[in-house]
């Protein structure tokens, strides 16, 4: 089984690759992280040497990716969600883990919800980490 992982840095996406990181093991799987941005960065450099810490320390053989091939929009979380709905339909993943932030109904409303988004679409079956 493939498994999707998108991070984007904050604690909860970390939560969610470390638990991907055991999921994977016990289910015999092989993991593949990702994260989007529009352009890289120090920053995303700095996510993905995280990315590649808990990897490593997990003992699970996998390089992080960063997909740059990102629009800015006004909804980020929303096109986010879009971009894990076309990876998991170009490259057959079998699985999505991932973080929610919790958002509220107004942030929601603003911002999207990438998490939501991919559930919504019943493309993949998704595991959420809070």
């Amino acid at each position: 089984m493939d498994v999707l992982v998108p991070i984007d840095g904050s604690d909860g996406s970390f939560r969610a690759l470390v638990f991907a990181a055991e999921f994977v093991r016990k289910f015999d799987a092989t993991l593949h992280v990702v994260h989007f941005s529009d352009e890289a960065t120090s920053a995303t450099d700095e996510i993905l040497s995280r990315a590649r810490d808990v990897l490593e320390s997990a003992d699970i053989e996998s390089e992080p990716k960063l997909s740059t091939d990102m629009r800015l929009e006004f909804r980020p979380a929303e096109r986010v969600g879009e971009n894990v709905l076309e990876l998991v339909t170009e490259n057959g993943y079998e699985h999505v883990i991932m973080s929610h932030h919790g958002s509220g109904t107004v942030d929601r409303a603003i911002l999207g919800s990438a998490a939501e988004k991919i559930v919504r679409s019943e493309a993949v079956p998704v595991t959420i980490v809070p």
